[in-house]
């Protein structure tokens, strides 16, 4: 099966609809996939949900879709650099399900893994416990977390080859290698396309059975959320 696109567009056609659940890979704005976003604003669907650590900033990452009201509903871990999200959750227009960063990424790779729930000790006796059931291991109090899993993943890889196996680079991995594992269909973006086989077996983080669709965006623009400089010395 062919799974290299011309572009995002035609990588999501046919696919991306409306009420559906997508996780998108990234950290702040390291290792989004910025054109599939971009190709899914322009699609039009909404009332999406989108499982992603946070919702970018105003004006890039998944802040484009808050601003055209795709987005009904963040399943997120950290959601303090965008207002837009702010103002959209606390007028009641956006739903919000938020997790600890270590739980948000082991319901993913549990739905990955196909584990439909597990227990972790984080929470426990906090606002997150509400309405989970709790238990008691070994004198330990524990509750449970339901594995996530969803219709799309969209994720941003280094390096990937015609067959879908996909490299990320550096801090760029983040969530991107378990929400590859955690959907019906992943489509992937890849600055560097080349031909199956190579990549050395032992580089690749998401082999290819994970992906069904790969767009390759050459030199795609790497934004910086807060560009921290040291103040130049003067003599």
């Amino acid at each position: 099966m062919k799974k290299v696109f011309p572009d995002a567009k035609a990588a999501l056609a046919g696919v991306v609809k409306d009420g559906m659940t997508i996780m998108a890979g990234g950290f702040g704005l390291c290792g989004i996939p910025d054109t599939l976003i971009e190709a899914i604003r322009d699609s039009g669907a909404k009332n999406l949900t989108f499982i992603s650590n946070n919702a970018g900033v105003d004006g890039a990452g998944l802040g484009i879709l808050l601003e055209t009201k795709q987005i009904r509903k963040m399943i997120s871990s950290y959601v303090g650099e965008n207002k837009l999200f702010a103002e959209q959750y606390l007028s009641g227009q956006l739903e919000l399900e938020f997790n600890p960063q270590g739980t948000l990424a082991e319901r993913i790779r549990a739905g990955g893994a196909g584990i439909p729930a597990f227990f972790t000790k984080t929470g426990v006796g906090t606002l997150i416990a509400e309405g989970k059931e709790e238990r008691e291991f070994d004198g330990e109090r524990y509750i449970m977390e339901r594995g996530l899993f969803a219709d799309i993943s969209i994720v941003h890889a280094w390096k990937g080859d015609t067959e879908g196996n996909l490299v990320y680079r550096k801090t760029a991995r983040n969530f991107n290698p378990m929400m590859a594992s955690a959907s019906r269909m992943t489509i992937a973006q890849v600055e560097h396309l080349v031909p199956a086989g190579e990549i050395d077996p032992d580089q690749i983080h998401t082999p290819g059975i994970f992906v069904k669709r790969i767009v390759h965006v050459a030199n795609p623009v790497k934004r910086i959320e807060q560009r921290t400089v040291r103040k130049r010395e003067t003599a």
